[in-house]
């Protein structure tokens, strides 16, 4: 049912109170499917197999949710997840579904202030953590991360339950040190534990927070209701990726972010089907046929994962020699967003693989996806570099900033007519003005996405990148915004700029534009090297940042704006304009200069 609340914000909520766990778990276990393998655990990092049946799953989901009803957390309290990819990361989700608490999973690659800021902002009674994650070769200690965003956050939970992990010899991994009371044993407290039933919750009622970056540097706290996204979730498994219940689904990417939200723990599991957990990379895990080994050895229908994923194979195996060394007959589907497919990499997967290759284009705010072809409805023909057209349900149209219709094949927003469909969300979390401003200010009756493109003359849409300083990095959508703020904490930088630049394997990559103050003795190399590592330490290793220029000047408006937009296409070898609001024309050859410089520094 789709209501109007007195905000005038719509909601989609069910006629009775639900239970997204259920509907995923002990619905199948009492029809027909407990023996069916629901959730596939594989860690090529540790040398970790594992499989759940749908009963399996079911009983250690609600020893969980015992755990968690022991430490006083109840409908609608918050729970943060700040796990690797192991199956006690899925089993606390769905944990936290089946009593109604709400869970924000952060993923295990930010540092401990984005951390902190997501403590803060949601204020968890418990946090759930693990002694360590593991990335290729190298051990990633949570604990001392958790500890130290514990010390930098205003909010204080009343527990957090440490998962300890198996040793790992070979990269001298370590038990997590226990801060008692506050710490407890993951296994002690699960011991104690007695498994509970569902908890009913209406269809409105919050499922989970996850939060996205936001131009001001700010994360923002999605918020994703139950009866919405349960729908969205079960109709698009069959309606867009054509997986039927029984068949095996895998999403490559984390559950931290939200296509692993949707597509490795949700929306499998309420179709019934069996999804993987894989906590590895698709190269170096052990080489670039990583993926093609897990397809092959539990016969996978369909594969989603990030085009960043699909570069890094084909630099590694350029001529797809890998993937003759294995069986994948099973294979019909290979599925990519996160960013934009490119064409070349697009025109490589079709010649190696024969089979559709499937560009589709969603949001966090979303949830699922806008644009696809929907592969379980009507297959229609491709186009290299367009996300194919609206899914139903998505009214879709391309805008000026006026909010002036435009015509086929004119650039502009992309903005969906009100109400949005199921699972999209409809606020932020404490934060129903920024939700306004953000998303539903601009254009009177539509939601803004913030993403830019076309809807050719056959409706076929072209998504072409953001419109504002929210850059995708591999798939993961990073604040140049918040990047400036850590590198302006330096002791040497007066003003800086952060633009994203296009780069053939991660989608985009930040380079920083920094201006020094006056006086400042220290070589330009060990400033950059010292701006990067800070970077690093408070925003983690996912910015990939590592690229920094220092200039006399930035380019800007008389008003004082950088000029990003002008500096990203000069840097992107991009057609632009002097805008007639600059400051001082000159200031541009500096990057065009940089932009030279840097070109002989990757050739060379």
């Amino acid at each position: 049912i789709l209501s109007q609340d007195e905000h005038g914000i719509h909601h989609w909520f069910a006629d009775a109170e639900m239970n997204t766990a259920y509907m995923a778990l002990d619905y199948h276990v009492e029809n027909g499917r407990a023996k069916q393998t629901a959730l596939i655990y594989d860690s090529p990092v540790s040398n970790k197999k594992q499989t759940f049946s749908y009963q399996e799953l079911r009983d250690e989901v609600a020893q969980c949710a015992g755990m968690l009803k022991n430490l006083n957390i109840s409908k609608g309290d918050r729970v943060i997840i700040y796990m690797p990819m192991i199956p006690e990361a899925v089993i606390a989700m769905l944990a936290c579904a089946r009593i109604g608490a709400i869970h924000s999973v952060v993923f295990g690659g930010f540092a401990a202030p984005e951390l902190a800021h997501r403590i803060d902002d949601a204020s968890p009674k418990v946090i759930l953590s693990a002694s360590f994650g593991i990335e290729i070769k190298r051990c990633i200690e949570y604990k001392p991360l958790l500890d130290k965003a514990l010390q930098i956050a205003t909010h204080a939970p009343e527990h957090c339950v440490i998962f300890q992990r198996d040793a790992i010899p070979e990269l001298n991994t370590k038990q997590a040190q226990m801060q008692v009371p506050r710490d407890i044993d993951w296994q002690d407290a699960m011991n104690l534990a007695k498994p509970v039933g569902c908890t009913p919750v209406k269809g409105s009622d919050a499922l989970y927070i996850l939060y996205t970056s936001g131009t001001t540097g700010k994360p923002k706290g999605i918020v994703r209701d139950n009866a919405g996204h349960a729908v969205a979730m079960k109709y698009s498994m069959k309606a867009i990726y054509d997986i039927n219940p029984g068949e095996v689904f895998w999403a490559a990417s984390d559950i931290g972010w939200v296509v692993g939200h949707s597509y490795i723990v949700y929306a499998p599991l309420l179709q019934g089907c069996t999804t993987i957990l894989y906590e590895g990379k698709p190269i170096c895990t052990p080489d670039a046929g990583a993926f093609w080994r897990v397809i092959e050895e539990y016969k996978v229908k369909a594969l989603f994962t990030a085009p960043t994923a699909f570069r890094a194979i084909k630099k590694e195996d350029p001529d797809a020699l890998l993937v003759k060394q294995y069986d994948l007959s099973s294979l019909e589907t290979l599925f990519s967003a996160g960013e934009r497919l490119d064409p070349p990499t697009y025109e490589w997967l079709q010649q190696h693989f024969k089979r559709p290759v499937i560009d589709h284009w969603w949001q966090t705010e979303t949830g699922w996806a806008i644009s696809a072809n929907m592969m379980g409805i009507e297959k229609m023909p491709v186009k290299a570099g367009s996300a194919s057209v609206p899914c139903p349900g998505y009214a879709v149209e391309i805008m000026d900033d006026n909010g002036k219709p435009l015509a086929a094949n004119e650039h502009g927003n992309i903005c969906i007519k009100l109400p949005l469909p199921p699972s999209c969300l409809n606020t932020i979390w404490k934060d129903l003005p920024r939700f306004k401003s953000d998303y539903l200010k601009a254009i009177e009756g539509y939601y803004l996405s913030g993403d830019g493109g076309y809807l050719d003359e056959e409706g076929y849409l072209f998504v072409m990148g953001r419109v504002d300083d929210v850059i995708n990095v591999a798939g993961h959508r990073l604040s140049t915004g918040e990047m400036e703020e850590v590198i302006a904490k330096h002791h040497a930088v007066a003003e800086c700029a952060v633009v994203g630049i296009e780069n053939d394997l991660k989608g985009q990559t930040p380079v920083g534009f920094i201006v020094l103050k006056n006086g400042i003795q220290q070589s330009e190399k060990t400033l950059i090297d010292e701006i990067i590592q800070q970077v690093r330490d408070d925003i983690g290793a996912v910015a990939s940042f590592k690229e920094a220029y220092i200039v006399s000047r930035l380019p800007k408006t008389r008003s004082g704006k950088i000029l990003r937009k002008t500096i990203r296409h000069i840097f992107n070898a991009q057609e632009y304009t002097t805008p007639s609001t600059i400051e001082d024309p000159a200031s541009l050859q500096e990057i065009k200069a940089l932009t030279i410089k840097n070109k002989k520094s990757l050739t060379n």
